[in-house]
């Protein structure tokens, strides 16, 4: 009996879902008008060419910031910059040297991770902690002190079914609370791909340096660990310095709610290795096209849509914490109905969102793109993880979502942070995919006349988190507030 109610109940919001909106009608307009006229792919590739990389607080960085004010301004967009101070850091010297030999070391290619400290020179003993997890830890304890800890960057093959992985500044938190000298992270990707980001949980400087090497050379260490000891010396100097960048802000003002919102955001900046095509222009040029699509189609919306490029999410969420702070200041936070965040995504197949109790409406507005294109299969995904700027929203409790189910494009996972991430593994029609599908999820949530789901209380906040297994990884980077 129970099972027939909670069908009957679900075919209900189903159809109350469709009865409460005919989007049909928009839904085409998007379509054509993107796969006609977008403009992202090209945006993207003139950004890649005359900007570079877009690291926060670089020249670059400003640049890209203008580059994005300018777009939207040409669009016809009310257009402002919300300009906050970031600790900024830079990458200056690197040399790292291992061997079996304290006095006769070899050098290793290597990068630093940011934020390791303004300077640096440690050389130690290595020991290998697998993982780099607590429970790889609990065997070694006080061997770990005074030595560089040698940590595989995701789970190594042959871990136990069900390891976590943990993101690489929450290991070299560990590894400092340890008492570790330095870290050396070793990358996944096979031919010497090196991998940067940050090593800090907090954005701030860490007190131990850290380096990542590449798969070749962090396995033939660890296999020479195991009959001998092995030794590191790593030397380096960095820049640090408090410098201001700024998030940009276009907003499209509600007709009828314009005092709730809907925040479509993505980070502009990028890593100084490469141009971050993929991590995030690909991300952040699709939502600028979003918004050109809403203003050359005249669309209006019941709710006020603000486009927002945050800048230093690749330093610790910075932009998107500083909107935040910003909203929970001037109460203009408790505005935000929903957050969808769109990070490296590419042709999604889907939707998703922290609040399962979309899914009636999501798969709704999903059936009518299907109508559209059959390539979008409708999937949806209940979830959240961290590391990207929906996490500042999500953590005040404010439902989060974005795309579901698409792929990289042109095998560029592997180049994630590193030197290899440009235009050239970009796909134009993967990025319109993004561009007008994501524009109809938010044109529907703009005007849908009631979203489901509201901000999570405190209580509801802390259970879903619990839930969702980011207990752990929250009390590393010191943002469990529940204090248990």
């Amino acid at each position: 009996m129970k099972k027939i109610i909670l069908f009957t109940g679900l075919a209900a919001l189903m159809f109350n879902a469709k009865a409460q909106d005919n989007f049909s009608n928009a839904f085409k307009q998007i379509n054509t008008e993107v796969q006609s006229n977008s403009e992202a792919y090209q945006n993207l590739k003139n950004a890649t060419e005359k900007i570079g990389h877009r690291l926060t607080g670089s020249a670059n960085g400003a640049k890209a910031e203008e580059l994005a004010y300018n777009l939207f301004k040409s669009y016809g967009f009310d257009v402002k910059y919300q300009p906050f101070e970031v600790e900024s850091w830079d990458r200056k010297t690197l040399t790292v040297k291992v061997g079996g030999d304290k006095g006769n070391l070899s050098a290793v290619k290597a990068v630093t991770l940011a934020h390791s400290p303004v300077k640096a020179n440690v050389t130690g003993e290595l020991i290998d902690v697998g993982n780099g997890l607590e429970a790889d830890y609990q065997p070694l304890k006080d061997k770990v002190k005074g030595k560089i800890a040698l940590i595989y960057i995701g789970v190594l093959p042959g871990s136990p079914a069900g390891t976590a992985s943990l993101h690489r500044s929450e290991k070299t938190s560990i590894a400092t609370k340890y008492g570790a000298i330095g870290v050396v992270i070793i990358n996944k990707v096979e031919n010497g791909v090196l991998l940067t980001g940050t090593a800090s949980v907090t954005g701030k400087l860490i007190p131990i340096p850290a380096v990542c090497i590449g798969l070749e050379d962090g396995m033939a260490l660890k296999a020479k660990l195991k009959t001998a000891p092995q030794f590191a010396q790593i030397e380096m100097t960095n820049f640090s310095g408090m410098i201001k960048a700024r998030n940009v802000i276009a907003t499209l003002k509600g007709t009828e709610f314009p005092n709730e919102k809907i925040v479509v955001g993505g980070h502009l900046d990028s890593w100084d290795l490469a141009t971050g095509a993929i991590d995030n222009g690909i991300g952040s040029f699709s939502i600028i096209d979003m918004a050109r699509t809403f203003k050359k189609l005249k669309l209006q919306t019941k709710r006020t849509v603000e486009f927002v490029m945050f800048m230093g999410e690749e330093q610790g969420l910075l932009g998107s914490k500083a909107y935040v702070a910003q909203g929970s200041k001037d109460k203009t936070l408790n505005q935000v109905r929903f957050m969808l965040n769109y990070d490296m995504t590419n042709d999604p197949k889907g939707f998703s969102t922290t609040r399962k109790e979309m899914e009636p409406l999501f798969k709704s507005w999903g059936a009518e793109v299907v109508k559209i294109d059959t390539g979008f299969k409708n999937l949806f995904h209940a979830g959240a993880g961290l590391h990207s700027d929906h996490q500042p929203f999500m953590l005040e409790g404010v439902p989060t979502g974005g795309g579901a189910g698409g792929k990289l494009p042109n095998n560029s996972g592997p180049f994630y942070h590193s030197d290899g991430d440009g235009f050239h593994l970009v796909d134009a029609q993967g990025m319109k995919n993004t561009v007008r599908y994501s524009a109809m999820l938010t044109y529907a949530l703009a005007n849908t006349a009631k979203i489901p789901v509201n901000r999570f209380s405190d209580a509801d906040l802390k259970a879903f988190l619990e839930s969702q297994k980011l207990k752990e990884p929250l009390k590393i980077a010191g943002e469990w507030k529940w204090g248990d």
